[in-house]
């Protein structure tokens, strides 16, 4: 049976244990440092000619691996080679017999093209690439001696045709012998020169343009093969380097023929054409590697076949009619995507293809939308000038029409009704429905101008699309909301625009939008946005009103300040929706609008002023809305200010007293809220209102009155301030009248400084200075005394 010490005497023995294990621990480190110096000290001693041996450094790191260096030189090597035999080819080949060229040249390739069978055994691999490269290079200077000594009456392309094809089988089959197998230069080299006889022949036989394309591709369709036969490598990469690149050549020439097309006949040709570089597309993504792959070629696909079918319809067809077709077209691509036997990758490829051509289409039509929605606009600079014949000239007043224009409503519908219909996906359904919306309102918004129907149908047409879209605005989802409500916008100000021509229309337009919008604010989502619009109309409803009336645009004022004060009743009433913000600074827009109005007519300004003085107090009123009474005591202020200039009153007191004694009155009210206000907040604005810009009159005044006024003035303010400990209207106060008694008694000075000899100021300031000098400290803890006193004060 184990017993336990009790916890203190099995702590006191850990702590004994511990002490001798430091201390064991300490004597082995004093020996184990003793030992380390003495072995130091024996070796020293045994070698006395280590201390002079320099230390001992690393080997600098290399800059450039071994392999890196080796293949520098190598590729050096083969470019000097290179050079030289081509330099004895193009120069030393005069200096020898047919039989010496021959055996030259022969001799020297043949050795190049063995050396790497060599030099691979040895493993010399890299070696073996450089040589073998040299050994290509060779046989292209050997066919450029063939066709200089003994072909040289052969045309050269056909030379070079033959040439090419030539060398890319000799290469092809140097590079797939078993002993030159593990070369990678030769096959990348042969399909490179592989690329070349189709054009070259095709460019040598003078060829028609549509069989060069031809041959551009063909040779881009026998590169898909090779991309597709091929496994990952340098040669696969040549592979879709050429595909790609004799592709995309082949394509922009047949779409460059189809787009030239002088008849059915040429388009016909470039068509099929734009069919062979389709087909080619289809297949290559049918054997892709990757859907990535594959899902591009199916869009290049879809679009190449529209091209083609849609180029021979344009030769048959009118011009305006062109889009429609390629439209149709493009909307045939997606029954694929009902084709059960094709890949995902490439159904979806068809179906994007189709959508890139919708959107090519509605693209098309933006000239059209545009100049119905922007081109009214012209109507600003011609108010009321008389009303339009049609639609169409209610819109185009300077912009031009846009040719073809009457396709545009075609072309918006059938992509209205492909979003509407054949967009199925739950997550992408709305957003199509919301695409169908706009495009259905672009349609109806151009139909009355492509048209050319009367002028006030035209304007029934915006107002019943306008009406429509608030009705749209009760909707719950928030998306459609809101694309309605843009749309109702956008239409209404179109409408306005339109209706600018006539006066009648304008009065009649206005009128309805106002009670349009304002009977869309009672939807709580929109109103925000609906209020501001119908407080906007019902002000410009009242500015042509009054320009009907042929008041002058001053007077019209006083009928825009109708609405601001109605916005401000509606805020009231409102209270805390998310209208009443919106409403308030619509408000407070149109306002200034009326100012803005009454500004060539300053009596009528001041009233407006007033005015809005009114409305701004009356929205003081409300506990929530207290700062706007700054506002308001401001606006009042500028409505004295203005009246008393149309007066030609010029007396500053007039304009600054209207200021002071409102600001004095709220100082007042703020140190009766608050006691420890400052006086500075409370009083120093009102007063420096007014005493400043009576002293700098004071001082250029000639009179007398104005000083005296403004002394007793000053004096008062001063003993108030004395009185009731007050900082501000004792500084103020006291600095103003000292100011005052110091210009009035300026000209006394001047005076009897005149009368005294010249050398009495410099002797009685000699005496001032001496004096205060006598009495520094006591003038010092005059300033203190003084300090501490204002100090105390509020």
């Amino acid at each position: 049976m184990t017993h336990f010490p009790p916890p203190a005497e099995e702590l006191r023995l850990l702590d004994a244990e511990l002490r001798q294990l430091d201390a064991r621990r300490s004597q082995l480190l004093t020996r184990r440092a003793w030992l380390v110096a003495a072995l130091q000290q024996t070796q020293q001693q045994s070698r006395p000619w280590a201390s002079a041996q320099p230390p001992v450094t690393a080997s600098p790191r290399p800059e450039t691996a071994a392999p890196s260096v080796q293949n520098v030189l190598l590729v050096l090597g083969g470019v000097l080679l290179t050079l030289a035999a081509a330099v004895f080819t193009l120069v030393s080949w005069g200096h020898m017999g047919i039989a010496g060229r021959a055996l030259v040249l022969g001799a020297v390739t043949l050795a190049t093209l063995a050396a790497p069978v060599a030099l691979l055994k040895r493993g010399l691999r890299s070696t073996a690439e450089s040589v073998a490269g040299l050994g290509l290079a060779l046989t292209v200077l050997d066919a450029y001696a063939l066709h200089a000594a003994a072909l040289s009456g052969t045309a050269g392309t056909l030379y070079a045709a033959a040439a090419s094809a030539v060398l890319a089988a000799i290469w092809s089959a140097y590079g797939l012998l078993p002993a030159t197998s593990a070369l990678r230069l030769p096959l990348p080299c042969a399909l490179s020169a592989a690329q070349l006889p189709l054009l070259l022949w095709a460019l040598a036989a003078d060829a028609s343009p549509y069989m060069i394309t031809a041959a551009l591709l063909v040779t881009a369709g026998l590169d898909a093969v090779a991309v597709a036969r091929l496994t990952a490598g340098a040669v696969r990469i040549t592979a879709v380097v050429g595909a790609y690149g004799m592709g995309g050549w082949g394509v922009l020439g047949a779409g460059w023929l189809s787009l030239t097309a002088g008849g059915p006949g040429d388009a016909s040709r470039a068509g099929a054409l734009l069919l062979l570089a389709a087909a080619i597309a289809l297949g290559a993504a049918l054997r892709g590697p990757g859907v990535g792959h594959a899902f591009g070629l199916a869009i290049t696909a879809g679009l190449l076949v529209v091209g083609a079918f849609g180029g021979v319809a344009r030769s048959g067809l009118p011009s305006e009619w062109v889009v429609p077709a390629h439209l149709t077209l493009g909307v045939a691509l997606l029954a694929a995507e009902r084709a059960g036997r094709l890949p995902d990758a490439m159904r979806t490829g068809f179906v994007w293809a189709s959508g890139a051509v919708q959107a090519l289409a509605v693209l098309w039509t933006l000239p059209v939308v545009a100049v119905v929605l922007l081109g009214p606009a012209g109507w600003l600079g011609r108010v009321w000038s008389g009303a339009p014949s049609d639609a169409r000239a209610a819109v185009v007043v300077d912009a031009p029409w846009p040719p073809d224009a009457v396709a545009a409503p075609v072309v918006l519908v059938i992509v209205a009704g492909v979003l509407a219909l054949a967009v199925r996906a739950e997550e992408w359904r709305p957003r199509a429905r919301l695409g169908a919306l706009g495009l259905l309102w672009a349609t109806a918004l151009i139909l009355p101008a492509v048209l050319e129907i009367p002028y006030a149908a035209g304007l029934l047409v915006l107002g019943v699309m306008t009406a429509a879209a608030l009705c749209a605005c009760r909707v719950t989802a928030s998306a459609a909301q809101v694309t309605a409500l843009v749309l109702a916008l956008v239409t209404a100000a179109g409408l306005t625009l339109v209706s600018l021509a006539s006066q009648s229309a304008t009065l009649v337009v206005l009128s309805a939008l106002t009670v349009l919008f304002g009977a869309g604010s009672w939807r709580a989502g929109v109103a925000p946005f609906t209020a501001p619009a119908a407080l906007v109309y019902a002000a410009a409803l009242a500015s042509a009103s009054g320009a009907a009336a042929d008041w002058p645009t001053a007077r019209t004022a006083l009928l825009v300040l109708l609405v601001p004060a109605a916005a401000a009743l509606l805020a009231a009433r409102l209270g805390p929706s998310r209208a009443t913000v919106p409403v308030e600074a619509a408000g407070a827009a149109l306002g200034l609008f009326a100012v803005a109005l009454a500004v060539t007519d300053p009596p009528l300004l001041a009233l407006v002023l007033s005015l809005c003085g009114v409305i701004a107090a009356g929205t003081a009123l409300r506990a929530d809305r207290r700062p706007v009474g700054y506002a308001a005591t401001a606006l009042f202020v500028l409505a004295a200010w203005v009246r008393l200039a149309a007066w030609d009153v010029g007396t500053p007191e007039a304009y600054t007293l209207p200021v002071t004694v409102p600001a004095l009155f709220l100082g007042a009210l703020r140190r009766r809220r608050d006691p420890r206000a400052s006086s500075w907040t409370a009083y120093g604005p009102g007063l420096a209102a007014t005493l400043v810009p009576s002293l700098v009159a004071a001082w250029a005044d000639p009179h007398w009155t104005r000083p005296l006024l403004l002394g007793l003035a000053a004096l008062l303010v001063t003993l108030l301030g004395a009185r009731h400990h007050l900082r501000a209207p004792l500084v103020l106060g006291g600095a103003v009248l000292a100011l005052v008694t110091l210009h009035e008694l300026a000209p006394y000075v001047v005076q009897v400084t005149g009368a005294l000899p010249r050398w009495a100021p410099p002797a009685l300031a000699g005496l001032l200075l001496l004096a205060l000098g006598a009495t520094y400290e006591q003038r010092i803890r005059d300033v203190r005394r003084v300090r501490e006193v204002l100090g105390r004060m509020n």
